[in-house]
């Protein structure tokens, strides 16, 4: 039995609509809304008269007719009884996050997020306890910003709450009742507010909004590494990331976030390569490059440190670490007046996605010293951006099982024999087949390669990331 939570709204959310309960608005007829997935969510969960509508984005999207990539919908009944509707409908329903009153409905590719109606008890600036409630106005109070606290019926009926629709045409990111109580109860909100605002607002920015966001800058750090790096990420993907950087710059936001971060300018030309200037499909925007264009490296060393301080911190994957670490970190010049040996030699070790990000952050790093560069150099980057391009991978034909079979002990000097083997196969332009290969290696174990070799392969791997 859901519990009568009927609180008042949000300190200070109320306004001239906060108290409206009929609809004010109207969804345009787009396809997610009639598709057959979610109809048959809706008859489901609507079964005895039940009252389900769609929240949040893609009720903002919707009317913005934006793409909507995530239908959410919320019903007043408990996350058991959301699980058993679906469950008598012959739908797989998830328990994503049931004590929260979340369960997750899947029809093939297609998820649904219902949430039941609910109201924050307890919150620590981290995590919520949560009551259920029917009540939509207090429902609606608890999220972060009035363009997320909208909903929709099923034939497309919006109730705004907190004047979420006049915020969203004018662009404007404001939070629901006071921001600073909101960012109080989640310091992730904070962040949010810059992703919303770069993603869907327009100067001015709301002043109240960044006051709080600055007062409560360093509210961040409470945060998990995987929630920072989540929101960080999705704010350099977004719209106007220069200008939300420089804003989070300005507040003190950015240096609690990402204390490694330099000024925007390489970021600025970065993006102005990723979604103007080169004209080439394997040219896009990318958010690990991004981060990787405001970072300027360790004071006096080659940035490999600012990479795993950051890489810890945000709790990236093995992936992330490495490519992050191979954009900033020293030992690799790519650049159009090297030779295309070099350049093979570099595609070889590193890849062409870590490439093209050096590639592209050397670029973006002279455009912001010199914003129109002689017709000549910017020709050279675009040719080396190619040849990235059409770089196809070889393949080294030896093993460490092939080192074992010509009676060679386990150990690290296997290791070195090996890479001193690549490397002459890659002086010779990746042309020698498997038995020269054999024999260079049969020639490096008879010369000694061992102690001697063992130093070159640390020295190697050191250089090279392995």
């Amino acid at each position: 039995m859901i519990a009568d939570h009927r609180s008042p709204l949000a300190d200070g959310a109320a306004d001239t609509t906060a108290a409206a309960s009929q609809p004010i608005g109207q969804l345009p007829i787009q396809g997610w809304l009639t598709a057959p997935e979610t109809q048959r969510v809706l008859a489901a969960l609507a079964a005895g008269g039940t009252e389900v509508r769609f929240i949040g984005g893609c009720v903002r999207d919707a009317l913005l007719r934006r793409p909507v990539r995530d239908v959410d919908l919320a019903l007043a009944l408990p996350p058991e009884q959301v699980m058993a509707r679906l469950a008598a409908a012959g739908l797989r329903a998830i328990p994503t996050g049931i004590d929260h009153g979340t369960v997750t409905a899947v029809i093939g590719r297609q998820h649904f997020e219902i949430t039941s109606l609910r109201i924050d008890v307890e919150t620590d600036g981290r995590r919520a306890r949560v009551a259920f409630t029917d009540d939509w106005a207090a429902d609606a109070a608890r999220r972060d910003f009035t363009i997320n606290a909208m909903s929709a019926t099923a034939d497309g009926a919006v109730y705004d709450y907190f004047g979420g629709i006049d915020d969203l045409f004018r662009g404007r990111i404001r939070f629901v009742g006071d921001a600073r109580a909101r960012i109080v109860e989640d310091a992730l909100r904070l962040l949010r507010f810059f992703r919303f605002y770069g993603d869907y607002g327009r100067p001015p920015v709301d002043a109240a909004a960044l006051a709080a966001c600055v007062e409560r800058a360093d509210d961040v750090k409470s945060l998990s590494g995987e929630r920072v790096r989540g929101e960080l990420l999705r704010i350099l993907k977004g719209g106007d990331v220069v200008d939300v950087i420089d804003l989070m710059a300005a507040g003190g936001v950015l240096a609690a976030v990402l204390p490694e971060a330099g000024t925007s300018a390489r970021l600025a030309r970065l993006v102005w390569l990723e979604t103007t200037a080169t004209g080439l499909s394997s040219v896009a925007p990318d958010e690990t490059r991004r981060l990787a264009a405001l970072i300027d490296g360790d004071r006096g060393g080659d940035g490999a440190a600012a990479a795993s301080a950051i890489a810890d911190r945000l709790k990236f994957s093995n992936h992330e670490r490495l490519r992050l670490s191979r954009a900033i970190a020293g030992g690799w010049r790519i650049d159009p007046d090297e030779p295309a040996a070099a350049l093979a030699r570099a595609l070889h070790r590193l890849g062409p996605e870590s490439v093209r990000d050096r590639a592209l952050l050397a670029w973006a790093g002279e455009l912001a010293v010199e914003p129109r560069l002689p017709r000549a150099r910017t020709g050279g980057w675009l040719r080396l951006l190619t040849a990235i391009d059409q770089w196809r991978p070889v393949e080294f034909p030896l093993k460490g099982r092939d080192a074992l079979a010509l009676g060679m002990p386990r150990g690290p000097a296997i290791g070195a024999a090996l890479a001193s083997v690549e490397d002459w196969w890659e002086a010779g332009g990746y042309t020698a087949g498997r038995d020269a290969c054999l024999a260079r290696l049969r020639a490096e174990w008879a010369g000694g390669a061992g102690p001697a070799g063992h130093d070159q392969m640390l020295a190697t791997n050191a250089r090279e990331g392995r």
